[in-house]
């Protein structure tokens, strides 16, 4: 049974598909053809448009909107007012609004987008990546990578749980989980056991 929440101001088209446990908060609009996993928490005022993919656990707080090629991978966290685009040069005079015009961006699995963040399209945001209030990404960002500024530029890393990674000798391990990993290559994972 596919049984979902949502306030009675907010708009589920026909033809969008809902998981169960899933929440959607006032006047959010979900359209036709946009998919959203089981357990979500969509805030006040999200727009989710046609063809959008949303994995479970996902959180988007208020005033955000997911256009047409984003998908957003299971329990990725999206701040408030952040920003997806999904056209690289926009122009009223020249419109681009058909699935061929859009240019995919992805959000990897457990990654954070802090609030008033822009994501700019055509760009792959790593697992458990982090990218702090205010940054505007417009490259990729590897995994467990914590990213700031205008433009975003990488200034650290982040373990799963979200705390700073200090490491040395290539090694890390999170003072607050105690998960420990690794540099490999200039990519962070989680350390294979010895």
């Amino acid at each position: 049974m596919n049984e979902y929440w949502a306030h009675p101001s907010a708009i589920v088209d026909e033809g969008a598909s809902i998981g169960e446990g899933t929440k959607v908060w006032h006047f959010s609009h979900i359209s036709t053809k946009a998919s959203i996993g089981s357990s979500c928490s969509l805030g006040q005022n999200v727009y989710v448009a046609p063809n959008v993919e949303i994995g479970n656990g996902v959180k988007i707080q208020n005033n955000v909107s997911v256009y047409e090629g984003v998908v957003l991978e299971d329990y990725v966290f999206c701040g408030p007012s952040m920003v997806f685009t999904n056209v690289r040069t926009p122009r009223s005079a020249f419109p681009r609004n058909t699935s061929e015009d859009y240019r995919a961006t992805i959000v990897k699995y457990g990654a954070s987008i802090g609030a008033n963040a822009t994501v700019v399209c055509g760009t792959t945001i790593g697992e458990w990546a982090l990218v702090a209030a205010g940054a505007v990404v417009n490259r990729d960002v590897p995994p467990y990578a914590m990213v700031a500024g205008v433009p975003a530029r990488q200034i650290g890393w982040v373990c799963q749980c979200g705390i700073t990674l200090a490491f040395r000798n290539q090694r890390a391990t999170c003072p607050e989980c105690g998960r420990k990993y690794e540099v490999i290559e200039e990519t962070v994972r989680i350390a294979k056991e010895v």
